[in-house]
């Protein structure tokens, strides 16, 4: 029998504005001991240096992740021109460097080769699995590898600030699983440059925002007091790109058994992925056929009838 987790059974969304230096899962664990919360995780991970944005998913929340980490993010990110390093960030060891300092027109002209739909190799230093390993160990190891492109979504890319000829600062939007890492090496390789990023900021992250999100010394003051669960954002916040169905009250009752129920729909078509609210709380996410959803995900939610 498995171990029970201690701790509230509490459902909702905690935004934080997290500091360089800690990874993700440390602040999330930080957050499951300041609200003394049974389950928590975390919508999209950010490197241990990066700042911004990170979506904390409390309880019944955690079920809504995946909306978050498929939503559209932005992030704003310095890249040190005219040198390359092996992890793609001030963090790695240089491996290469230019004295060739491009204008900012060629670099406003360069940033439309990553607009649209691109393919995008991940960093050496990543979390993308070889036969069943992180390649962040293996290149710890010091092997090279041959990592497959994959297709990523840049909704914009714009030059923002240009503090000297070695820095230039840009402003990205993009779909799920980008990393800006590569954006800059390969920026600096299309410059002809070399680059890296020296440093990222999320800035925004489907609903949530950075300039909304607490600080982990805010977390730390208001730990285990009704002052930080004022800061909960309902569950339904990770639902906003889904369109919503109301659930009639015997549909609500059969979709938190898991099976489909009778929802009132406008502007839903047949086979859309929706989901289901009952007097405001979400109750189901699912496929919506024929009058009724066919649920996919369930919630019970604390103080659910």
């Amino acid at each position: 029998m498995g171990r029970r987790r201690k701790g509230r059974d509490i459902s909702g969304w905690l935004v934080v504005d997290k500091p360089a230096g800690p990874t993700s899962t440390t602040v999330v664990n930080k957050v499951r001991w300041a609200l003394n919360a049974n389950k928590a995780g975390h919508a999209g991970t950010l490197d241990p240096e990066a700042t911004g944005v990170l979506a904390i998913a409390l309880g019944e929340a955690t079920k809504t992740v995946p909306f978050i980490t498929d939503a559209m993010k932005a992030y704003e990110f310095t890249v040190r021109l005219g040198i390359a390093t092996n992890t793609d960030d001030a963090e790695g060891e240089v491996i290469a460097t230019s004295e060739l300092r491009p204008d900012d027109d060629a670099i406003k002209d360069a940033l439309g080769k990553f607009i649209g739909d691109i393919q995008q190799v991940p960093p050496q230093f990543s979390a993308v699995k070889i036969d069943g390993q992180r390649a962040y160990k293996l290149a710890r190891d010091g092997e090279t590898m041959e990592l497959a492109a994959r297709p990523l979504f840049v909704e914009q890319l714009l030059l923002v600030d240009r503090p000297d000829a070695d820095h230039v600062t840009l402003e990205m939007v993009c779909g799920k699983g980008g990393y800006v890492r590569s954006i800059a090496r390969d920026l600096g390789q299309a410059l002809g440059c070399l680059g890296h990023v020296r440093e990222l900021r999320r800035i925004w992250s489907g609903p949530f925002e950075a300039s909304e999100g607490l600080t982990l010394a805010q977390i730390e003051d208001m730990a285990r007091t009704d002052a930080l669960d004022a800061h909960l954002l309902p569950l339904e916040q990770g639902l906003q790109d889904l369109p919503e169905v109301k659930a009639t009250p015997e549909g609500a009752t059969r979709l938190r058994n898991g099976n489909p129920g009778m929802v009132i729909a406008h502007d839903v078509e047949y086979g859309d992925e929706v989901w289901a609210s009952f007097e405001g709380r979400a109750v189901a996410v699912g496929r919506f056929k024929a009058g009724e959803l066919h649920p996919s995900r369930v919630f019970n939610q604390p103080g659910s009838a």
